[in-house]
């Protein structure tokens, strides 16, 4: 292990107080991991400090002399301990070594587990729900949405951004190659999708990637499953070498501009999806989806080369990866606390999660089939129809606030005006609430309007689940050992939710797990039901309970007070010209204010 030191830094941020401490004396030996893992120098046992020594303490200024201090209106820069001991032992890049025992547990291409058995209809591979209406006459009887609903408890646009960047760290369901068509029927007369009334639409749909698993077809992800900011590095060595600036710095590759470092593009090198000139490139390949998405990607690349960038200076001697693996152990650490502190508190209530007690080693953290496929895409109910855009001000930059529907793979709208207006949006807007209705523009706008590339989220996500033999909203309540379903108002007393419910199905046993788990009666103190409640903190418990890299293992207890202090509005402060206008708290929206923005 290796003692690290910090000198005094100007211009970084946070939240205690200077880093002040000395130089880094201490020599590098080579380590040998035997699983995978990235090697770091381990400290030089005869420069040791005796046990029991404090830590190297900064000079005190000379008389009269005053700490050097950030210029004025800048933020402090983190209270990071005067010294600790850099772990022996880094993450590997796809996951694999993490569970000693079990290597492979979290890495890439494996199978999701289930919670309950596969309901396929042949109990072997043939999807579910073969008697139930077409997934696209559900989604116009429930999930279509009349009007907009901002959610009561007043959570920001970043509570569906936040999670959609965090569905990207923790799993990827590509499609069967070669290609299974599944299709959703689309009924004769759909006003969107088939106006002229043909009967004869249909909204395209591979099946998943599967293995067979003990007789059974079983979808499988292809990232690595931990909470390891994947989708800022990578899931592989390769892509995780690719995205790195390789010139001793530790840092992350960008592209320069006027409105700060973006990602890096499209190359030989690095392909991006679609693989167009000027679309992002980061590690995960969904980065263009939306403007917002691309806005938080390039956050955390920033975030990665400010903590490397401090740590270079502090340590000059550092080796490239050495500095690269301190910066993705932090930002890794941030993903954590940031998810567990404030998203998850937002979501699912402050106590749905017990206290830490410590990894376990005979815990799996493999994402659940029901948590990706059902329980984890209830953020596509909460978004808005608008992504705002916004100066520091509050109002609209002059280009103004981008709809949804049109910001989907616009990398440029990124390049020409930056994501500090993006990100201010995001914390500023309201999500809408977490129901059973999804928003026109991706119940119909979807990547294009119909008919012309356009998709029904709301379908899509109902057909996924039949094609992965999901269980129905009903079995699985009585396989979690919840009240059994027998009517709709058992799903909802709310008389116009029971009443889309009936409208749709023959039976409230065909309701599909998706669609029944957004339409349930929130639990209380929660944003969603019993149902999801129990699937999401199942599957949050065994992901942090399961890592044996998990960040207040890993650190000291100094460090870890640091890292939970690194808030999500505190790294929107530190890497960008935001100011005040966002909040202590980025996930909960200001209340609207009489002559600014509508919310």
């Amino acid at each position: 292990m290796k003692t690290i030191h910090h000198p005094r830094i100007v211009r970084v941020l946070s939240a205690a107080g200077l880093l002040c401490i000395g130089n880094n004396v201490l020599a590098a030996q080579p380590n040998q991991i035997p699983n995978g893992a990235a090697p770091v120098p381990r400290m030089d046992p005869s420069r040791r400090p005796q046990q029991g020594q404090p830590p190297a303490q900064p000079a005190k200024p000379s008389s009269g002399a005053r700490p050097q201090q950030p210029p004025a209106g800048q933020p402090l820069p983190p209270g990071l301990p005067a010294s600790f001991i850099l772990p022996s032992e880094f993450r590997s890049a796809d996951g694999s070594g993490n569970n000693v025992a079990s290597p492979g547990l979290g890495t890439p291409d494996k199978p999701f587990r289930r919670l309950v058995p596969a309901a396929y209809a042949d109990g072997v591979s043939a999807p579910t729900g073969g008697s139930r209406p077409s997934a696209r006459v559900v989604s116009n009887a429930v999930a279509r949405q009349p009007n907009l609903r901002p959610n009561q408890r007043g959570a920001s646009d970043f509570l569906w951004q936040w999670g959609q960047f965090l569905d990207h760290d923790l799993d990827e369901t590509p499609a069967a190659d070669p290609a299974e068509a599944f299709p959703v029927a689309v009924p004769s007369g759909d006003p969107e999708f088939d106006p002229s009334g043909s009967g004869t639409v249909t909204i395209g749909l591979n099946r998943s990637a599967y293995e067979m698993v003990s007789g059974v077809r079983q979808q499988k992800s292809a990232i690595t499953a931990w909470i390891d900011a994947s989708q800022v590095y990578g899931s592989d060595a390769a892509r995780a070498a690719a995205l790195r600036a390789n010139d001793g710095t530790g840092r992350l590759r960008v592209t320069e501009s006027q409105h700060g470092d973006l990602l890096p593009t499209h190359s030989e090198t690095l392909a991006a999806l679609p693989p167009v000139p000027g679309f992002f490139v980061a590690g995960d390949v969904r980065v263009n989806e939306q403007v917002g998405l691309i806005a938080i990607h390039t956050l955390f690349m920033r975030e990665h080369n400010f903590w490397a960038g401090l740590y270079h200076a502090a340590n000059p001697e550092a080796s490239d990866e050495e500095t690269y693996q301190f910066a993705r152990m932090i930002v890794g650490a941030e993903m954590q606390a940031v998810t567990y502190r404030e998203f998850l508190p937002t979501l699912l209530g402050p106590a749905a999660i017990k206290p830490y007690r410590g990894y376990k080693t005979d815990v799996d953290p493999t994402i659940s089939n029901e948590f990706a496929t059902a329980a984890y895409r209830l953020g596509h109910s909460l978004l808005s129809p608008t992504l705002l855009r916004l100066g520091a001000d509050g109002a609209e930059i002059e280009a103004g606030s981008l709809s949804l529907a049109n910001s989907f793979f616009q990398p440029q709208q990124v390049t020409d005006h930056g994501v500090d207006p993006i990100l201010r949006g995001l914390a500023t807007g309201r999500a809408q609430e977490l129901d059973e209705w999804l928003i026109d523009d991706v119940r119909n706008f979807l990547f294009g309007a119909p008919g012309a590339g356009g998709f029904d989220l709301a379908s899509l996500n109902i057909q996924r689940g039949r094609d992965h033999g999901l269980p129905s909203f009903a079995q699985m309540r009585g396989a979690l050992g919840l009240r059994p379903v027998k009517r709709f108002q058992d799903v909802n007393p709310n008389r116009q939710v029971a009443a889309e419910l009936d409208a749709a199905y023959e039976s409230p046993a065909d309701i599909d797990l998706w669609i029944g788990g957004l339409a349930e009666a929130d639990r209380a103190g929660s944003m969603v039901g019993e149902t999801f409640h129990r699937i999401l903190v199942d599957q949050f418990t065994r992901l942090r309970d399961g890592d044996r890299f998990w960040y207040e293992k890993t650190l000291p207890a100094e460090m870890v007070r640091m890292i939970n202090a690194q808030t999500l509005s505190v790294i929107i402060h530190r890497n960008t010209k935001i100011g005040q206008e966002v909040g202590r708290n980025a996930f909960m929206a200001p209340p609207p204010r009489r002559n600014g923005v509508a919310r």
